[in-house]
């Protein structure tokens, strides 16, 4: 299958958010595969970010006015173009971040399902709903929902659609509108997914996208917006809560993670084997939710590890736009400079590579191998600090007592996986796991994709969840509308005003004995 077109992207750059940007100075966008540019892309200012959050506002009035059914009408639609559209967006996922086609369709799924979910959904968690008042029968109580206004997100290169749009779809539901700023090395997936929301039908200025650098477009829509969505590191995410803090806003982040994987003596090894590397080296291990260190019983750990080391070493690496490859390259020379790093590091002070561990030149710029290390230890930078790249380390326990608490051992808390023998012993498992989801059979994906259920992360792992009714409420201010009739809350036809204060307390207390009080 080819690579994404000039045409193509120019068409997508006329989707940008800036005014004139055919004059304004670009930036290469490169293709991960080769390290060449393939297109180039307006650089946006805080000028920029102002005036689109500005249209957006006039535009999220109408919008806010719409039901929740009608706007679960556009997601629907879109959901139906994404669909539609899949290898496009395969093609353009591939491209900017160099994942295997697994991988993007994984991604462009991952789309269609949270906007199916939240046209589904929305409408009903939105609804407005009657709670019980203060005085029964004479204090009426309804709770509403109010968008924020506009909500700005601010999206990651490793899932560059999935995270450019299922924030958004969450928060359009709930009657916002959306300023979005992309990473800078994958702008077009990110317009891409602009261009089927607005074919759905929703208003452009209500999703404006507007490319450029964090320190410019970033600060601004902390600045300028009434609810920040940040996907990233935990160093930047802490930043920028500071800054929302400050202006007394909604901030809401998924960060970082050094994500455990459990598996007990009587385990499945070749089920605990196969689903480790699906945990460890999708996406090139670059997803926040991957995982990075084994805890493996002793009883099993040389054979775990030798099977292990066998079939990560037989996975197929290629720059290919179809799906021969098992694992493609990494996004950027970053990356691969920080994967060899951390595997230098290791060898160096005592650490043993028993499967990858080389840079791969021969199939591209961003090519390493998928990596794992035996005998880290808590000196080597690997040990506790994110790699986020397929470099995964193996240590032996004594007892799932001990790889529980070293799971715990950690400041951060996104993901976790368990692979026991038994359901039973699994569950038992993942309730004393830190962590905010854990996957047992499966390294990430039977979470993620749950999206009924809440998703984000403990510690400096996250603030806030995505996913669920959480999802959408984070993005609406509830309103309490009470009424009160017939009794007044000092006073009550025909009673005088000292009789009714003296009998209000034992009438208060009384309440208790109602039912459903």
């Amino acid at each position: 299958m080819p690579k994404p077109t000039p045409d193509y992207f120019r068409r997508l750059a006329e989707l940008v958010a800036i005014d004139d940007a055919g004059a304004r100075p670009t930036r290469p966008v490169l293709e991960a595969f080769s390290g060449a540019e393939m297109a180039t892309i307006p650089v946006g200012t805080a000028d920029d970010l102002e005036t689109a959050v500005a249209r957006a506002r006039s535009a999220q009035q109408g919008w806010a006015t719409q039901t929740p059914q009608q706007r679960a009408e556009v997601l629907n639609r879109f959901s139906d173009l994404v669909y539609r559209n899949a290898a496009e967006l395969m093609d353009i996922a591939q491209a900017e971040t160099g994942k295997a086609r697994i991988y993007a369709q994984e991604e462009v799924m991952d789309v269609a399902l949270t906007a199916r979910h939240y046209a589904t959904t929305g409408p009903k968690t939105l609804a407005e709903r009657k709670v019980k008042g203060m005085l029964p029968g004479a204090t009426s109580v309804r709770v509403r929902y109010q968008p924020k206004g506009i909500v700005g997100v601010i999206s990651p290169w490793n899932y560059p659609l999935t995270l450019a749009v299922s924030d958004a779809v969450a928060a359009l539901i709930a009657g916002n509108g959306v300023v979005i700023k992309p990473d800078s090395q994958t702008p077009y997936c990110a317009l891409a997914v602009a261009d089927l929301l607005y074919q759905a039908g929703l208003p452009r200025e209500l999703f404006a996208v507007v490319p450029g650098p964090g320190s410019v477009v970033g600060q601004a829509i902390v600045a300028t917006t009434d609810y920040v969505m940040f996907t990233g590191s935990s160093a930047t995410g802490a930043s920028l809560a500071e800054q929302a803090g400050r202006r007394l806003i909604g901030f809401s982040a998924e960060l970082g993670g050094k994500n455990p994987m459990i598996v007990t003596a009587d385990a499945d090894i070749d089920k605990a084997v196969e689903g480790a590397a699906r945990a460890c080296y999708s996406n090139s291990g670059q997803l926040c939710i991957s995982i990075e260190r084994l805890y493996v019983d002793k009883e099993i750990a040389d054979e775990f590890t030798t099977k292990f080391a066998a079939y990560v070493s037989a996975m197929k690496l290629d720059a290919t736009y179809d799906f021969s490859a098992d694992m493609g390259s990494l996004a950027s020379a970053a990356q691969v400079d920080t994967a060899e790093a951390h595997v230098r590091d290791a060898v160096e002070k005592g650490a043993t590579v028993v499967a990858g561990g080389r840079r791969r030149a021969d199939l591209g710029p961003f090519f390493f191998e998928p990596t794992v290390l035996t005998g880290v230890s808590d000196e080597m930078t690997c040990f506790a600090d994110e790699t986020f790249g397929p470099v995964v380390s193996i240590y032996p326990v004594d007892s799932t007592d001990e790889a529980v608490k070293l799971a715990n051992a950690t400041q951060y808390g996104l993901n976790a996986c368990v692979f026991a023998g038994s359901s039973a012993e699994a569950n038992a498992i993942a309730d004393q796991l830190r962590a905010g989801t854990v996957n047992i059979n499966e390294g990430y994906a039977a979470a993620w994709g749950s999206t009924a259920a809440p998703m984000g992360g403990m510690g400096i792992s996250g603030v806030g969840r995505r996913h669920g009714e959480e999802g959408i409420l984070k993005y609406t201010e509830p309103q309490t509308v009470a009424e009160q009739r017939f009794v007044g809350i000092d006073r009550a036809p025909g009673i005088p005003k000292g009789v009714y204060r003296a009998v209000t307390p034992y009438a208060v207390r009384a309440l208790k004995y109602l039912p459903g009080r």
